[in-house]
């Protein structure tokens, strides 16, 4: 063991254990870069006879690397990273704590897949989906799916794919093992643009570009209901505990990648109902006595999702917007969602950027009353009993875990 290795573990550990002893954070980010710091190699030492999924794509991600880390513990052990802590620092810190741990399923943040390929030789890539996101700093969505086709070339392993989302499916044509899934595509808008060749992809049954050959590829695993199955007969049922559509897609993905790792499928099923709120997603919590049930939604694709869930009921909403660092600067994303679905309820506009919020709530036709605080505003949602959908995005998200 060479030394400067050795010591970059211990330094990961120690800085690990003062982060959650200090209550500064969770241990699972500053371990990690002071290890990097010290051993530039060390997530590929790390990595080293590992069998490793990598799981990407700008929305699911977290979810999905938890069905992955459910599905894999049927065979064993697992290291993760389950607090989506996804680039090279909490990747390192995922490993050290769980350096036993022969399988490894790891969230990458889309910027860093070429980087995690390179780095941990994975068996096997989930990718997702590709829209846009962080406005300030990733907003081209074509340009990053030239980059995760360039990371793809020459890579050997197999690629478990959406179909549905052509952004996905241009990143993986250099990829001679692909699995192909029918994993639902709920925002098409920033897959007009080919990005293969800049033509118009048209959607109708399935996808097609009418300047290229870039159309959907035939899928292998696609599902009706809850009921999975494959071109080749292979049926299953999946039955998951974490609501919402999108999140089948997600275990379906899971299942795919499953199969091919040579995972008992019917046990990977039975296993991802175990998955209940990931990081809090879906997290139902008493916040001043009232029962608040927490949704997180990051970027346009991520509300056209959980609005299309929530259509038809009637719960009072509390829709919390900030513009730190770790959202995006930028909230004009804000104008690509359809928040007229909110008409007629209960609406309370809240965080740090409510006033951009609430404005575009008038512009759509949504009655709404505005209070800063996300506190009183889930106290001023819930007044009249019963639950309250708490909708936010990443660090608004994180200041309603923090209540109570």
């Amino acid at each position: 063991m060479r030394v400067r290795y050795a010591v970059a573990v211990a330094a990961v550990m120690v800085m690990n254990r003062i982060s959650r002893l200090s209550g500064r954070g969770s241990g699972t980010v500053v371990g990690g870069k002071a290890g990097l710091k010290i051993d530039a190699k060390l997530l590929a030492e790390l990595s080293e006879r590992r069998s490793t999924v990598l799981i990407s794509g700008t929305n699911g991600k977290t979810t999905t690397t938890a069905f992955m880390a459910a599905a894999l513990r049927t065979r064993g052990p697992v290291a993760t990273n389950a607090t989506g802590s996804n680039m090279p620092a909490g990747h390192v810190a995922a490993l050290v704590e769980h350096r036993d741990a022969f399988q490894v399923a790891l969230e990458v943040d889309e910027a860093y897949l070429a980087h995690s390929i390179v780095a941990t030789h994975p068996d096997a890539i989930v990718l997702l989906n590709l829209s846009r996101d962080q406005l300030d700093r990733m907003n081209e969505v074509r340009k990053l799916a030239e980059r995760w086709r360039t990371a793809l070339e020459g890579y050997s392993g197999i690629v478990i794919a959406n179909a549905d989302d052509p952004m996905v499916v241009h990143a993986t044509r250099a990829v001679a093992k692909t699995i192909f899934v029918e994993a639902g595509l709920v925002w098409s808008d920033d897959a007009i643009g080919c990005p293969s060749c800049g033509g118009e992809i048209v959607f109708g049954h399935g996808w097609a570009c009418d300047a290229c050959d870039l159309d959907q590829p035939p899928a292998r695993w696609r599902r009706e209901g809850k009921r999975v199955f494959a071109l080749d007969q292979q049926r299953g049922n999946l039955e998951i505990s974490i609501p919402g559509s999108f999140n089948v897609d997600n275990a379906l993905l899971v299942v795919a990648a499953s199969e091919a790792l040579g995972l008992d499928v019917g046990a990977v099923c039975s296993a991802l109902t175990s998955v209940g709120t990931v990081a809090g997603r879906f997290e139902h919590r008493s916040i001043g006595g009232v029962d608040a049930e927490l949704m997180l939604a990051k970027n346009p694709a991520g509300w056209a999702a959980l609005l299309a869930m929530v259509a038809g009921q009637s719960n009072p909403i509390v829709v919390s917007i900030n513009a730190r660092i770790a959202d995006g600067a930028d909230p004009s994303w804000l104008w690509d969602v359809d928040f007229s679905q909110l008409a007629g309820r209960t609406v309370i506009a809240s965080g740090d950027r409510w006033r951009d919020l609430s404005v575009r709530l008038d512009y759509a036709d949504v009655a709404h009353h505005c209070e800063p605080d996300s506190r009183q505003a889930v106290l001023r949602a819930g007044h009249g009993g019963g639950r309250v959908v708490a909708m936010a995005n990443y660090t608004a998200f994180g200041d309603l875990r923090k209540l109570s």
